[in-house]
């Protein structure tokens, strides 16, 4: 069962200007099928340890989960933990290097454990989650592209 996906996209913007927008969590409702906005509960994103409120929708299911920075690396790397801040259930992460075209940006996704609503769920709905969690990487990263390109 694979519970960890990356994929890649190349932006033409520099790695700073990518990171400035994909930092900017309460963005993200813009580019992702499944995050719908939110708002920082500490700090603002330019420390590791700041928090942030991202509201969800899956359909006609909704919730909210609190993410952590655990690494904010200007032009470099931009990454945050989901769920209970002592036993988070994934990690995300926006990686990004320098090419000749602008950015490579590579979004990672890692379920580190299962959160409460699949812990007793069959294998099959564990692996279409992590399944629906890599196409919207997908098109999560089409929609930041042309966001950042116009």
């Amino acid at each position: 069962m694979s519970w960890e996906h990356a994929k890649t996209v190349e932006i033409a913007a520099t790695p700073i200007d990518v990171y400035n927008i994909v930092s900017s969590l309460e963005r993200m409702g813009e580019w992702s099928p499944e995050n719908t906005g939110g708002s920082w509960i500490l700090g603002n994103g330019t420390n590791v340890g700041d928090r942030f409120e991202g509201n969800n929708a899956i359909g006609d299911r909704t919730w909210s989960a609190v993410a952590e920075v655990v690494r904010c690396d200007p032009g470099s790397a931009f990454c945050f933990t989901v769920g209970a801040l002592d036993n988070p259930v994934a990690e995300w992460g926006y990686h990004l290097e320098a090419t000749d075209q602008g950015t490579r940006v590579t979004e990672t996704w890692k379920m580190t454990q299962l959160p409460p609503s699949l812990v007793d769920a069959p294998e099959e709905r564990v692996q279409g989650r992590a399944d629906m969690v890599a196409d919207g990487m997908v098109t999560t990263l089409a929609n930041l592209k042309a966001s950042i390109e116009g």
